[in-house]
């Protein structure tokens, strides 16, 4: 009875161990080989941007993209050479047709669906990168291709990165670095790099993003002041770093200083909308535009609270309270009292 017992036992954390595809060993192989294919196309993903952005790829910059160990990248990079992924010629490494077309996938998986976060859904957008790090290597290039066409063919991401087509090739960042601008010019943010997180999050709370108009004022040596949508910012060098501009035609930086935004209205003025700032963006949007702030909207300050925030403003007859962080996204035209002539009274 008691030899029959164990022997059940036994049999039970045999199958708990070694069953196929449940059992705990077999489990634990699947999750080993998820994690190697997933640092395989992290390192590819590495080389391909090192390579249309004309960066030579190496063993450190896998070594720190992918945050493993000199002996780790190593080990991995010949891995990958024995698959036929990259080579090596004359110590310089490239990707091979099979590497480029695994690393063009998740480029184009991940920046799709980060259009899908920032477009579809209220996530904040300081998780997005997380989150289409962990999607690009589950989505196939059908379900990549599937939401490409729900999502309207976008051409870029939220970040002002192109978004490569099927088939298709990947373009080099926009734009130049922000430190290397002129001063005293209208520049356009085109891209900012969501590399390393922590950089990314703190641009992403002074409000920047690719679309705004900006103009560097001065430049130091810990900081670059810029002027942002009615504000002005002091960039340390390792937020520069990440944000590329290109020139813009046809503005000044006089234009810039003058404009306004609805925290600007006071009570007993009219203003028009002109526009939606293109830091607003996804559901956030949509219900702005949804309830009337559309350009051309005419729109008066209706009530402010004792605290200053949030407040009231008149839309198309209709009272609608909004806070000073959503009211920032608004530019504004302001609606001067008209003067009538002593002959028209």
């Amino acid at each position: 009875m008691e030899t029959g017992f164990v022997i059940v036992s036994l049999l039970l954390i045999a199958a708990l161990l070694f069953w196929p595809r449940l059992g705990v060993v077999s489990r634990w192989r699947v999750a080993r080989r998820d994690q190697s294919r997933v640092r395989r196309e992290d390192a590819l993903k590495h080389i391909l941007k090192c390579e249309v952005n004309g960066q030579p790829p190496t063993i450190t910059g896998v070594t720190g993209a992918l945050r493993i160990t000199a002996d780790q990248a190593a080990d991995l990079l010949d891995d990958m050479e024995q698959r036929r992924l990259i080579s090596h010629t004359e110590g310089r490494m490239a990707l091979l047709p099979a590497g480029r077309e695994v690393a063009l996938h998740v480029v184009r998986a991940h920046r799709l669906w980060e259009r899908y976060l920032a477009d579809e859904t209220n996530v904040h957008e300081a998780l997005w990168h997380k989150l289409a790090e962990e999607k690009e290597h589950a989505l196939t290039p059908e379900e990549a291709s599937a939401l490409e066409a729900r999502l309207g063919h976008p051409v870029t991401d939220p970040h002002g990165d192109a978004i490569p087509r099927k088939d298709g090739e990947l373009e080099a960042d926009p734009g130049e670095p922000l430190y290397t601008a002129p001063s005293n010019t209208t520049l356009e943010i085109t891209h900012i790099e969501d590399e390393p997180p922590a950089v990314y999050r703190q641009i992403n709370a002074l409000g920047l993003r690719p679309g705004q108009r900006i103009c560097v004022l001065d430049k130091r040596e810990d900081c670059i002041r810029v002027w942002a949508e009615g504000r002005e910012h002091a960039l340390a060098p390792i937020l520069v770093n990440n944000i590329s501009v290109v020139p813009l035609t046809g503005g000044t930086p006089a234009d810039l200083f003058e404009e306004e935004l609805l925290t600007d209205l006071q009570m007993g003025e009219e203003a028009q909308v002109l526009s939606l700032s293109s830091s607003c963006r996804g559901a956030e949007r949509r219900r702005l535009l949804d309830l009337g702030f559309v350009p051309g909207t005419v729109l008066e300050v209706e009530m402010i609270s004792p605290t200053g925030d949030p407040v009231a403003y008149r839309v198309r007859g209709t009272v609608i309270a909004l806070r000073r962080e959503q009211a920032r996204h608004i530019r504004i035209g302001r609606r001067r009292p008209v003067t009538l002539s002593a002959s028209a009274s």
